[in-house]
């Protein structure tokens, strides 16, 4: 096989043990990442992505890999729970990092070169002699082409999801974030709360078109409901070492119509808003 790109130094050392513990087996078994995804369902360029530690690989993924090499499914599972904690404390780390940047001011310009003065008349005056162009004698904007114009294929083909990806739309309500392959790389946090110790979140996913909810450094008894109109799903932590649980998902165009809440055993109770 060839040989794997290092992994990152700024991994989670939980996140690096379950990478290659992944890593070992899939080399055990003498499989490529193209082989990986005719036996397990999940794209080449997936496999790439968990394999080098950029995204983490959802329980779906991990379930089929253990089938396809014949080791144990919980050994893998079990490495998976500490490494997806890990995972969801750099987000919310990198969240805030995010956040802070945003409120930093940007400095205005103390001028525009001259050379740029110089490119903007141009273009203005390019504008003014295209426009001309394309207007009648009566000012009505004229055709640029025929009726029977065919628009570009961005206007007529739907955009194929990218390799991994099972769902899109209405097709993920009900559906597993991360066995879908809507999560990972393909995630933000759209709004977000904290009820007692608990973070309750709105996760969403533009390409996959979906939403649901999600609560982390939580503890058996605390359950995260998301709801879209008159769509609700839930989710609860009934384990003893959990502390992450993320609701089925359902379709939504815009997150700002999802609402998380979080219903805690203590009794506390809050929503993203």
């Amino acid at each position: 096989m060839a040989r794997r790109k290092e992994l990152s130094d700024e991994l989670d050392p939980q996140v690096r043990e379950f990478v290659e513990l992944l890593r070992g087996v899939v080399d055990r078994a003498g499989l490529t990442p193209r082989t990986l995804a005719d036996r397990t369902g999940y794209g080449r360029a997936s496999w790439e992505r968990y394999l080098d530690g950029r995204q983490l690989a959802p329980k779906g993924a991990i379930v089929a890999l253990a089938e396809a090499t014949d080791t144990p499914a919980d050994r893998l599972t079990a490495a998976r729970e500490p490494a997806e904690r890990a995972w969801s404390r750099a987000e919310l780390r990198n969240a805030g990092t995010r956040d802070a940047l945003r409120i930093v001011p940007t400095p205005e310009p103390s001028g525009r070169p001259r050379w740029a003065l110089f490119v903007a008349g141009v273009m203005g005056a390019v504008t003014v002699v295209v426009g001309g162009f394309l207007l009648t004698g009566d000012g009505d904007p004229k055709p640029m082409s025929g009726p029977d114009r065919t628009p570009p294929p961005s206007a007529t083909s739907p955009t194929a999801r990218p390799s991994g990806v099972l769902c899109g739309g209405s097709a993920c309500t009900g559906q597993d974030a991360e066995e879908m392959g809507c999560s990972g790389d393909l995630v933000t946090t759209a709004r977000s709360a904290t009820v007692g110790a608990v973070v309750v979140e709105v996760r969403y996913s533009r390409t996959c078109g979906a939403a649901w909810g999600r609560i982390v450094q939580a503890a058996p008894g605390d359950s995260v409901r998301v709801t879209v109109g008159k769509t609700r799903h839930t989710a609860r932590i009934t384990a003893a070492d959990d502390t992450i649980a993320y609701t089925p998902m359902i379709a939504v165009p815009d997150p700002s119509r999802a609402t998380a809440c979080a219903s805690l055993a203590s009794g506390e109770t809050g929503c993203t808003g």
